[in-house]
């Protein structure tokens, strides 16, 4: 029993030498996010680590339509629901994968249209005017055009 004793004598007085040296260190410089590297190695071809939290990685969009599709579909869902926000991301995001996607253009107006946000909703619908001109709906998309401006 007494051995038990000592070990946990010994791991408080452990504990207590750690609590101590971290705080007499000072505390980070939260006014900058990247490392300084030293002027050698700054002007190298040497790169940052990928991003390890997802949450703050960017993503790099390439030209990906059946990733567009899938996110149109999925804007769609949300636009069943009446969740126009999420929809209109969704829509944006299709036309960052696809800017050619000219559905994901006439959704994406559709969407900003019931945010009242005409200012995007006109943007969005001159890009599908601009894309698809000969559309059976196009006469009725400058309808809202013009009510827009």
């Amino acid at each position: 029993m007494s051995r038990w004793v000592l070990v946990l004598l010994a791991a408080a007085v452990c504990l207590l030498q750690a609590q101590n040296t971290t705080s007499q260190q000072p505390p980070p410089n939260n006014t900058t996010l990247k490392k300084e590297r030293p002027a050698a190695q700054a002007t190298g071809a040497e790169e940052d680590p990928p991003e390890e939290d997802a949450s703050l990685s960017v993503d790099s969009y390439s030209f990906n339509p059946l990733q567009s599709k899938k996110s149109v579909d999925i804007g769609n869902e949300y636009a069943k629901k009446h969740n126009f926000r999420a929809a209109a991301g969704r829509y944006k995001e299709a036309t960052k994968w696809n800017d050619g996607n000219s559905e994901a253009w006439l959704r994406l107006g559709e969407a900003e249209e019931r945010l009242k946000n005409p200012q995007a909703a006109k943007e969005a619908y001159s890009k599908y005017l601009e894309l698809a001109s000969d559309a059976k709906n196009a006469a009725e998309i400058r309808k809202r055009l013009e009510k827009l401006k």
